[in-house]
């Protein structure tokens, strides 16, 4: 098996067992991204450089201190909302178009800490504002199983990267379905944890109470393994929640031990009927291993959208406030100073950033807040309770994680409504700030499907294990044919 074939246990259990040296990793890595990334354009930053002196200093180890190295000399991409020392963090904006952090953000820290060598920053909606990754300042980036197609988004180049084979695994982030979405068109797993759980410290927000960090890769298990990295307090992130975090490999379950909610909500209008047939194929299959399956309501379910789109925009509004031009990044030339904050935003900012800076302001504005961002922050809790009394009967529920296949480019990007309802089964986990995971289920006319699994809030070792436990059951499915490698 070739190098880039490895996943990240794999890897990183090879490497602490001196089989295979950082070294190797990397340029076998670095080797499948010169073949790859001209095809699919996954990265906005690529520091090989960094990453060998990195590799020297993983090889350099005793196997002993190897051991304390979960992820020891596995390569890993950042999403470029990250902040990072080494490589220049844009968000996919040109508004910071070679922006230098002066900090890391805790997450990359936290990967490094444990062994990781980041290779590169990749592609994504700007703002992470998007659906399909079309709305980066720089270029598109394209499905690995067709490249007439969109990779999701925002987190699009992550899992694009990840499902290429270009890395072994990635870290996203996750405001609406940015990571699950993604991972269900490029067909990789990808895990939203609960809100709080991962450090937003140097994440550029879009809209604080929503963002989570998260990590894609190619199974639940090494998901698991930068979940445990990454996860836990950080006295830098006000919103960092102090519970511990469960570590080690979890056990299957048995399905007969396994209650599965099934919402009438996510089973009805606007799923396509080639998604909703795998859906039903799904649970079948657990119904027939001895799974529970058991019928529920999320009656406010019907709001999420809207909800979201009132709560999201007012947050970013806010949020993107800082970019003005004074104090960093892209600045308009001008010698007064309101028409150099108009034209710097004006030439910074993309449609997508600009259409829901302008959905916030007025959400936000007086005389309209009551009747939007109030009363959105009102559904937003009711949503919250139907959660927890699904909670009360279930461990966990089990969703589609989009209503249809990857859509080809151009297809919705002149319809933002229709783009935003890419993300109706996604939006509502992020409200209710509790975690999701989308694994693979197989192929539809030769493109992937995801199924997303809703857990209670800090039950992310639970989900996984059941995420797990389904992986084990559903058939594996081959790895996209592109590089020239199949």
């Amino acid at each position: 098996m070739a190098i880039h074939e490895f996943g990240v246990r794999e890897l990183a259990d090879r490497i602490r067992a001196k089989e295979l040296s950082a070294g190797e990793a990397v340029a076998a890595i670095f080797d499948r991204i010169d073949k790859t990334e001209p095809i699919i354009q996954a990265f906005l930053h690529l520091d090989p450089e960094y990453a060998r002196r990195r590799a020297k200093v993983i090889d350099q180890l005793s196997a002993e201190e190897l051991q304390h190295l979960p992820l020891a000399g596995v390569p890993i991409a950042v999403k470029d909302n990250m902040t990072t020392i080494s490589m220049p963090t844009t968000a996919g904006s040109k508004i910071l178009k070679g922006f230098m952090s002066p900090y890391n953000a805790t997450v990359v820290d936290r990967l490094e800490a444990a062994g990781a060598i980041i290779v590169g920053k990749t592609n994504l909606d700007e703002f992470a504002m998007g659906s399909s990754t079309e709305h980066s300042a720089y270029h598109i980036t394209r499905n690995p199983w067709d490249t007439n197609r969109v990779p999701g988004g925002s987190s699009g180049g992550s899992a694009a990267a990840v499902a290429a084979r270009m890395v072994p695994a990635a870290l996203g982030s996750d405001t609406g379905g940015s990571i699950r979405q993604p991972a269900s068109y490029c067909g990789v797993t990808g895990l939203k944890p609960t809100y709080g759980r991962v450090s937003r410290y140097g994440l550029i927000a879009f809209a604080s109470s929503l963002d989570q960090i998260g990590p894609l890769t190619r199974n639940v298990e090494d998901a698991r393994l930068l979940y445990e990295v990454i996860a836990g307090h950080d006295p830098l992130d006000a919103t960092s929640l102090p519970q511990t975090v469960e570590s080690g490999r979890p056990s299957l379950p048995d399905w007969r031990d396994v209650r599965i909610g099934v919402p009438k909500e996510y089973d009805g209008e606007g799923i396509a009927p080639r998604v909703q047939a795998r859906y039903h194929e799904v649970l079948a299959l657990l119904q027939e291993q001895g799974a529970q399956l058991v019928e529920l309501s999320l009656p406010h379910t019907r709001y999420a959208i809207a909800t979201y789109y009132l709560v999201a925009p007012a947050e970013a509004s806010s949020n993107l406030s800082r970019f003005d031009g004074v104090r960093y990044g892209f600045r308009a030339e001008s010698n007064e100073l309101l028409p150099m904050y108009e034209r710097t935003r004006a030439e910074g900012f993309g449609s997508e950033v600009t259409r829901r800076i302008l959905l916030g302001t007025h959400a936000l504005s007086a005389g309209y807040y009551d009747a939007y961002y109030l009363k959105a922050q009102k559904v937003r809790t009711l949503i919250r309770r139907d959660f927890e009394l699904a909670f009360g009967q279930v461990d966990v529920i089990l969703a589609p994680t989009t209503p249809d296949i990857a859509f080809q480019f151009g297809e919705k990007s002149q319809d933002p409504l229709q783009m935003y309802l890419s993300d109706v089964y996604t939006v509502t986990a992020n409200l209710a700030g509790i975690p999701g995971i989308s694994t693979p289920a197989g192929l539809i006319g030769g493109v992937p499907v995801g199924i997303q699994w809703l857990g209670a809030a800090l039950q992310e070792t639970r989900l996984l294990e059941i995420a797990q436990a389904f992986e084990h059951l559903w058939p594996a499915q081959p790895w996209p044919s592109v590089g020239g490698d199949l």
